[in-house]
């Protein structure tokens, strides 16, 4: 997307005035652009496959179906959105479920708006975010034992700062490595763990307690 196309947005949530709030919020943001607003979740599965919004603000406490169960259909009909979870809910159980769905972002409604604000903005940069009280807590709930013996060292930190949702050009900056190693890196990761998918490695590094900013 160039400098001068806003980066689109659609916002999830049943209750009007939260809607208001955040449209009001984003749009005073520069680069950013609320394109449309859905008050349920059918109506935001529909509006992500017509529009194909850079992100989808998406609230998980709507009545008419499972916010969660909903993101992996909006990720099919547009896989290029990445959805940012806004809610009440800070038990890392219903995190790791959303996380674990495809959403790149979660923020609780509670949090200061700059967090929302950093979210979205880290998810049109495709990276993940979390917030620090919340992160914290969901690597406590790891089950603390090692990650899997077969993983060295540099590959656990490799995997963690991909679970983090950092690029490949920042992992090798931020380890002092090429990008071509962390790419390798990477490919030894998944074909020792069997796992193919962003989400699968997601999964296994939250499982492991390795989510470690």
């Amino acid at each position: 997307m160039s400098a001068e196309s806003p980066s689109e947005i659609v916002i999830a949530d049943d209750h009007p005035v939260v809607r208001s709030a955040l449209r009001a919020l984003l749009d005073a943001e520069p680069g950013l652009e609320v394109r449309a607003e859905a008050g349920e979740v059918e109506r935001a599965v529909e509006l992500v496959a017509e529009l194909h919004p850079a992100v989808l603000v998406l609230d998980l406490s709507m009545a008419s179906e499972s916010s969660i169960e909903a993101i992996p259909r909006i990720l099919e009909s547009s896989p290029q959105t990445r959805i940012v979870v806004v809610t009440m809910h800070d038990d890392p159980t219903t995190a790791r479920a959303a996380l674990e769905a495809g959403a790149i972002g979660y923020v609780l409604k509670a949090s200061a708006a700059p967090e929302l604000v950093r979210a979205v903005r880290g998810a049109v940069e495709g990276r993940r975010y979390i917030g620090p009280e919340l992160g914290a807590k969901l690597e406590r709930q790891g089950d603390g034992g090692p990650p899997d013996d077969e993983l060295t060292e540099r590959e656990r930190e490799v995997l963690g700062l991909i679970a983090l949702g950092h690029t490949n050009n920042e992992i090798a900056e931020r380890l002092g490595l090429s990008v071509r190693t962390v790419e390798s890196h990477r490919v030894h990761v998944q074909q020792k763990l069997g796992i193919q998918t962003r989400a699968e490695l997601v999964r296994y590094a939250l499982d492991h307690g390795m989510m470690k900013a």
